[in-house]
């Protein structure tokens, strides 16, 4: 299997247009659920182009961004830019910069199932503070809509990578167990995007399973899609339904 940390080199633009963002609700929960403050030092494990950070620096709080691959890293360090307290770091999840005991709160947005476990979980409980807390984020397509259930079956049907590497392998459970937290706690919300065709092709392209234009099984999947999109659009555009999935708790 491709090295993890560098299946998005070939994609971060389209990452950036086309993936969304988090809903401002999850700020609002970690107020209520986990004491959060402004002031709280927020570690972004796999922090990407900086779609998660951003929501937290938007709150006032510090960042730092630990990411590995380049591209997406110096794609997170341009648009972050204007945020004094994002400081953007190479680093794994098992391998971070940071110090023992130094922030409050462990985040990962689209990260978590790139992660080894075991020694992952250890770099958390040393880079966290006691009573500190780690928070999952999955932004994931609502199966219940009729174009995502045929988006789903397409994927399925033409990119063997897919079940590989979706982070839907990991249900609730397993994540119980991976995570070894107190306290677990779940919550969700759900928003939407409204693409056209052109913008439907950049969010499919995002993916790290999708081929790129020139690659096998390109031309096959934007056939594929064309087809999908005109039984689905409604006057020229549709809606790419998602449920945000949260998971919280302290080790």
């Amino acid at each position: 299997m491709k090295d993890p940390t560098q299946r998005f080199s070939d994609r971060v633009e389209d990452y950036i247009r086309y993936r969304p963002d988090y809903p401002l609700a999850i700020l609002d929960l970690l107020e209520q659920k986990c004491g959060l403050t402004s002031d709280a030092v927020v570690a972004d494990i796999g922090s990407g182009t900086g779609k998660l950070a951003e929501l937290f620096l938007r709150h006032g709080n510090p960042v730092l961004g630990v990411e590995p691959n380049q591209a997406m890293r110096q794609a997170a360090e341009s648009l972050l830019r204007q945020y004094p307290h994002f400081t953007s770091l190479d680093g794994r999840s098992e391998a971070t910069p940071l110090a023992d005991a130094s922030v409050d709160f462990i985040i990962a947005g689209q990260a978590y199932h790139w992660f080894e476990p075991e020694p992952t979980l250890k770099e958390f409980a040393r880079i966290l503070k006691p009573d500190g807390w780690v928070v999952l984020v999955w932004n994931e397509r609502d199966a219940s809509s009729p174009f995502l259930a045929d988006y789903e079956q397409m994927l399925s049907s033409l990119l063997p990578d897919y079940a590989t590497v979706t982070h839907k392998r990991l249900d609730d459970s397993q994540l119980q167990d991976l995570l070894d937290l107190k306290s677990f706690q779940k919550a969700t919300f759900s928003f939407k995007q409204t693409f056209d065709f052109s913008g439907l092709e950049g969010r499919t392209l995002s993916s790290s399973y999708s081929p790129q234009p020139g690659q096998p099984g390109h031309d096959e999947l934007i056939a594929a899609l064309a087809e999908l999109f005109e039984r689905h659009q409604q006057n020229g555009v549709l809606d790419f339904d998602y449920v945000t999935n949260v998971y919280f708790g302290q080790p």
